[in-house]
């Protein structure tokens, strides 16, 4: 904070400082950032990704507009500053990258999503404008499973080759909704899952939280239509990470033996309900257990090609990578695929990927950020345990649809979709906003240490 007050740099933001006291509509300049979000999230799977990219744009400039207007500078919490640690080993990568121009194109992209996390680590310290966000996205969830749902009655034919035509599920019908891959359609309902339990616990009233239960059950039901298999992993990650960061959370308001035997109880019955499942649904038996097979599944087998192709990838660049985006991918892994059938668009593994763009200083940041992530988001966890806050119910969801999309992403490229990686930061920037309004909340007490709010 010295340095940034001596800093020439840094002594442009709050140069609009006066502009702002004196405007008339950012009064609400929270309030104008979340209708901006909204936009993303309401329109993201029904548009092209190409709009949604001049939403983005629109979001990082008023991002900016905020922040050189802003009256002190604020250096933001750990997970702020390892973003842009990360966005910064990113801008290096691509510096590097023997294909600046389509490593630039990955930059510029990945800029507008950090700059979508900015402004939802800002306007979700607002309850209201938290709950308004999650809302929006729940509906949005549930119009596109309704149409997946619809697709899979009426046997929709399949945009593409996504099942093995050798195989026993050569003909299965897969859902894709309005976002034309399966997988994708996955990825985009498992965040959308934990939020509305999140909902059913949160939402007052029965009418919402018959709403909230609604939204659940649809969105599980096309995502089992999606016949995802990294999906179905997500899935089962998320279930687990939800009920043990509940358990964490609420543990010392539980009776002495639910606090022995909540989660093995629950773990226990989530673990024989998936067996039962599996052993009398003949369709989603064969697909589970093509997760463990990468000889009889075409997709399963391609994957571990690809992978391999990979490796010699990293292997050539290892510190710093090609630079990110899949345009830089696409002009160096035909130099490294091992044989013409294994083209792919990208690693299908977010690791891999990332190992790759940036190299094993970007994937060790990246990591880093993980960590930090969580670390973070169980210390607000445990400040939520002195006082009930429904708010912890939000963070207990933002934790397993972060685990859940990890989970499906190491085994697919779904996450550089603007559809689910928008909402992989919706989630980031869920517990990132708790932890500033701590980070608030302290300095507020230390500036006022005889107010009632210590």
């Amino acid at each position: 904070s010295q340095w940034g007050a001596h800093s020439y740099l840094f002594r442009i933001l709050g140069g609009l400082q006066g502009w702002r006291e004196g405007s008339w509509l950012l009064q609400w300049d929270n309030a104008i950032g979340a209708v901006f979000i909204g936009l993303v999230f309401g329109l993201a799977p029904f548009v092209s990704n190409s709009l949604t990219g001049w939403l983005l744009a629109s979001i990082l400039g008023y991002w900016l507009l905020l922040t050189l207007s802003e009256p002190k500078i604020w250096w933001g919490t750990q997970i702020h500053r390892l973003v842009w640690l990360y966005w910064g080993v990113a801008s290096i990568a691509t510096a590097f990258s023997p294909v600046k121009k389509d490593a630039l194109v990955g930059w510029s992209k990945l800029t507008l999503y950090l700059g979508l996390f900015m402004l939802l680590a800002r306007v979700l310290k607002s309850p209201r404008l938290r709950s308004w966000l999650i809302f929006l996205y729940l509906q949005v969830s549930l119009i596109v499973s309704i149409y997946g749902i619809r697709q899979w009655i009426a046997k929709v034919k399949p945009l593409a080759t996504w099942n093995d035509p050798d195989s026993a599920q050569a003909d299965v019908t897969r859902a894709y909704s309005y976002l034309g891959n399966p997988n994708l359609l996955a990825a985009y309902l498992l965040p959308a899952i934990a939020l509305s339990i999140a909902a059913i616990f949160i939402w007052r009233g029965w009418l919402p939280k018959l709403l909230a239960i609604t939204i659940a059950v649809t969105d599980i039901a096309c995502l089992k239509f999606t016949d995802s298999r990294g999906g179905l992993l997500g899935l089962i990650a998320l279930s687990v990470t939800f009920v043990v960061l509940l358990f964490f959370w609420r543990k010392a308001q539980l009776p002495t033996f639910w606090r022995r035997w909540f989660l093995p109880i629950v773990l226990g019955t989530l673990t024989f309900g998936l067996v039962v499942l599996v052993a009398f649904l003949p369709g989603l038996r064969d697909r589970f257990l093509l997760v463990f097979s990468a000889k009889g599944d075409s997709s399963s087998q391609f994957r571990v090609n690809v992978w391999k192709g990979v490796v010699k990838m990293i292997q050539a660049r290892p510190i710093i990578g090609i630079g990110p985006g899949n345009n830089a991918f696409n002009k160096i892994y035909p130099l490294y695929q091992i044989s013409p059938e294994y083209t792919a668009l990208g690693a299908y593994s977010i690791l891999l990927e990332i190992a790759i763009e940036s190299g094993f200083i970007g994937l060790v940041t990246f990591l880093w950020l993980l960590g930090t992530i969580f670390h973070q988001g169980l210390k607000q966890l445990s400040r939520l345990k002195q006082v009930f806050s429904v708010g912890g119910f939000w963070l207990v969801a933002a934790g397993a649809g972060i685990v859940g999309l990890l989970v499906h992403g190491l085994v697919d490229t779904v996450w550089y979709r603007p559809e689910v990686n928008s909402i992989w930061w919706l989630m980031v920037g869920i517990v990132a906003a708790f932890v500033a309004q701590e980070q608030e909340y302290r300095l507020k007490s230390s500036n006022y240490p005889d107010n009632s709010m210590t």
